[in-house]
């Protein structure tokens, strides 16, 4: 069954991972490094963007509200709603402190972008 923007409702983590990611001016942000999975509710909490860096260093790691992201099939990529500047002032982690249980990582995340929070 597709979803709202025609995409299927599934799909593997092996199929995002490694996709770019674009703002709507279709500027290349970074690429999702990772999925963020919240094992108590069953959603995912966040696509994680990994952005600047140079060969593995200085990397930033985004949590961007997997609502955040859009498909499209021009950009065979993800499509988000933000530029490169407020990547550049959003919150950003190492990768242990994207899991930590206390749930101030998804907290932060979600109302920076100012998406819907899904546990609530």
């Amino acid at each position: 069954m597709p979803t709202p923007s025609g995409h299927t409702r599934a799909i593997l983590t092996s199929k995002i991972t490694g996709t770019s990611v674009y703002n709507a001016a279709g500027d290349k942000l970074g690429h999702v490094e990772d999925v963020v999975l919240d094992k108590l509710s069953n959603n995912i909490m966040f696509a994680v963007l990994s952005f600047g860096g140079f060969l593995g260093m200085g990397e930033k790691f985004h949590a961007l509200p997997w609502s955040t992201l859009d498909y499209s099939d021009d950009k065979d990529g993800y499509v988000v709603p933000y530029d490169k500047e407020t990547l550049k002032a959003a919150p950003v982690y190492d990768k242990d402190q994207l899991t930590q249980d206390d749930g101030s990582v998804r907290a932060a995340a979600f109302d920076y972008y100012k998406a819907e929070p899904y546990w609530q």
